[in-house]
């Protein structure tokens, strides 16, 4: 329909190729635009769709589009294609339930996004609300307590529509003993009206625990347990089923909205270790009696670290295997959790043999008897044979044998000879045995000591598959490691988890099953506090593992026609670095201007299609949205890969062309710029 309307010389498809080109990597070329016109020649040939498929190429988003086609004034062509498209109306601020006093005031709010002229109608039941057409509907609370009314919002743009989720207000009387229980008069405009309840539970019942409040603007819920935050537990009941004794504490719930905050009183909640009560009277009595008795079991003591590392390395892009796609996505999410628990995160891209067996190395210079935790993590190819695992590089040969991967148990075996308190391997990769491999590897004897987890993400003899979600892939491991990562659990703890979680995913059952292996005798977690050592002792592992953080200083560069280009840096790994350019000044008669980078070292793996792009995004990196973030607009971006490569200084030229007013001919000045060596490049693994 929009081919049928825009396939006109008048007001059509050159039209909207014109308004559309106000942002340059949207512009078309005169060779783009005549292929376009040579459309017509043919039988079922559209100018229109040939410009809508150049457009879509260069990520052109509806948005964009929808407001080229309004400064066309074209409000036929508008109205087809916001009406055709049903997600163009996005609703990013949902009504939520609320629990209100009788005889006060409501507030309820619904705002979209989407394109211009949005109308509004509020819905009580199946019932118009009259007059409720805009995003926010006050109520007065003249419905009878107890009998909750349900509201839900209409968004449309002519035919095209779409409703919020419901939202239902319970009006409670004020003299309710349930508010009374919970009420502080000094929190005017945010009252508790139902307080959480300690409890006695035995392993394998379900913990509930409950925190209502009334508020306008409507209130929102943070658990916490043993005063940390609980992820995702942000609504009035909290809930977990068949718990644990990981699960006893102390519980609070935080109630805030936008101007106070209040908190609930704190709960203990005990998780006993024998069978299940089916009585109803002694869960009573345990109950009333834990008072006496649970409080005062004396607490586990809380172990502290004195550093925690981990190292971190995802093989993709295989020279003679099957490439991977979710490695870069899995690394850089467990990077910034971990970092989260202040671990010192050294996270690395594709290495072959000799850069994963220095990356080791250096690796192991971090560990010392006063490290609290090392953990290593892995995801690409790998395979086990007579109980040993290996990982296998990205230039390993088509038939590969031991003697071309990493033994994980040499490396355990390097690791506590490094007396480190906690070592943990989590291998994201498939043990299938390896077939072309008959050698037993000798990696010498291993200690007996009680602190080793391995974490694997399936079965001997079984694979590890990938979760394809668009454009990303995430591996199966990592999908639900990254839900718990953060809990204040022992680690085995935290890990049988994860493992119940991969259980309910349909596609993998019978497949791919977590296995834990551990002789761990401590409650050792992630979680646990970092106490600082003395300087001495932290001063040398400190400064080799910032050696492999630094980031080249941003810098400008003059030029001798007048104009000045800012040079700066982001990094998306260890090993993977961005280096962007922009020009942030220029004489008036100089009316194009652009810095480019060329001459590369060659030893780096560097794509010249993720080179000089306009967006971040032509860059090609799932991982754009987030280091983006802190990078200037108009730039020219490239992606540097393979840092751990230099063999010397990372020197490049910047290369400036520009134009004068009146002239049709570039003129070009280059600037040579050495860097040093950036980021994992530091520690010199080759």
């Amino acid at each position: 329909r929009l081919c049928e309307l825009l396939d006109n010389a008048s007001r059509g498809w050159r039209k909207l190729a014109e308004l559309a080109g106000a942002e340059k990597r949207f512009k078309c070329s005169t060779e783009e635009l005549e292929m376009c016109s040579l459309k017509v020649l043919e039988p079922r040939g559209s100018p229109t769709q040939c410009l809508l498929q150049l457009l879509a190429e260069r990520d052109c988003t509806l948005r964009y589009l929808l407001g080229c086609l309004e400064r066309m004034g074209h409000e036929q062509a508008c109205q087809v294609l916001s009406s055709a498209v049903q997600d163009v109306i996005r609703i990013i601020v949902q009504p939520d339930s609320q629990v209100v006093a009788e005889g006060t005031q409501v507030s309820l709010t619904c705002c979209a996004t989407g394109p211009p002229g949005l109308a509004y109608q509020w819905f009580c039941g199946r019932q118009e609300v009259p007059g409720a057409t805009s995003p926010e509907l006050v109520i007065d609370t003249a419905t009878p307590a107890g009998q909750p009314e349900w509201y839900i919002c209409r968004v449309n743009c002519g035919a095209t529509f779409t409703f919020s989720r419901w939202a239902h207000v319970q009006v409670e009387k004020s003299s309710s003993p349930s508010s009374a229980s919970g009420y502080c008069s000094t929190m005017v405009g945010l009252q508790i009206l139902q307080q959480p309840r300690p409890c006695c539970l035995a392993e394998g019942d379900t913990l509930v625990l409950e925190c209502r409040a009334i508020g306008n603007p409507p209130p929102q819920y943070q658990w916490f347990r043993n005063r940390r935050p609980v992820e995702g537990a942000q609504a009035p009941q909290f809930q977990v089923k068949l718990v644990t004794t990981a699960e006893r504490g102390s519980y609070s719930c935080r109630v805030f909205n936008l101007f106070h905050e209040v908190w609930s009183q704190e709960v203990d909640v005990e998780i006993g270790e024998g069978p299940r009560q089916t009585s109803v009277t002694p869960y009573l009595l345990c109950s009333q009696a834990r008072v006496s008795h649970c409080v005062t079991t004396p607490p586990s003591p809380v172990l502290a670290a004195t550093d925690k590392v981990a190292l971190l390395i995802g093989n993709m892009h295989y020279l003679h295997h099957k490439q991977l796609q979710a490695p870069i996505v899995d690394v850089h999410a467990l990077g910034a959790l971990l970092r989260q628990l202040d671990f010192k995160v050294v996270s690395l891209l594709d290495l072959r043999k000799a850069e994963m067996q220095m990356a080791v190395d250096e690796f192991l210079l971090l560990l010392d008897k006063g490290v609290y935790a090392g953990l290593l993590y892995y995801a690409g190819h790998g395979y086990e044979n007579f109980g040993n695992s290996f990982m296998v590089p990205i230039d390993a040969p088509s038939a590969y044998t031991s003697e071309h991967c990493l033994c994980v148990q040499w490396v355990l075996r390097e690791m506590q000879q490094r007396r480190t308190g906690l070592n943990i391997f989590l291998l994201d990769m498939c043990r299938k045995r390896n077939l072309n491999d008959d050698i037993i590897p000798q990696v010498g004897a291993l200690e007996v000591t009680a602190n080793i987890v391995f974490g694997y993400a399936t079965c001997a003899d079984a694979e590890a598959y990938e979760l394809s979600q668009g454009e990303l892939s995430n591996g199966i491991f990592v999908t639900f490691l990254k839900r718990w990562l953060l809990e204040d659990e022992k680690i085995t703890v935290l890990l049988d988890k994860v493992a119940e979680d991969m259980g309910t995913l349909e596609i993998t059952r019978g497949r791919q099953a977590l296995e834990l292996r551990s002789n761990l005798s401590e409650r050792r977690a992630l979680t646990d506090p970092i106490c600082l050592p003395g300087q001495d002792e932290s001063s040398a592992r400190n400064l080799q593992w910032a050696k492999a953080h630094v980031l080249p200083e941003s810098q400008h560069l003059c030029f001798d026609c007048g104009v000045a280009v800012q040079l700066g840096f982001a990094a998306e790994f260890s090993n993977i670095m961005i280096i962007y350019t922009r020009v942030v000044a220029a004489p008036k008669d100089i009316i194009k201007c652009e810095a480019r980078l060329t001459d590369i070292p060659e030893e780096l793996d560097v794509d010249l299609k993720c080179t000089n792009k306009e967006s971040p995004e032509e860059l090609g990196s799932p991982l754009v949205a987030i280091w983006s973030l802190g990078c200037p607009s108009c730039c020219l971006y490239s992606r540097i890969c393979g840092l751990q490569k230099l063999q010397q200084e990372l020197a490049f030229t910047v290369c400036l062309q520009y134009c004068y007013q009146g002239m049709d001919d570039f003129v070009e000045e280059r600037q040579r710029v050495n860097v040093g060596r950036p980021l994992i490049a530091k520690l010199n693994l080759q």
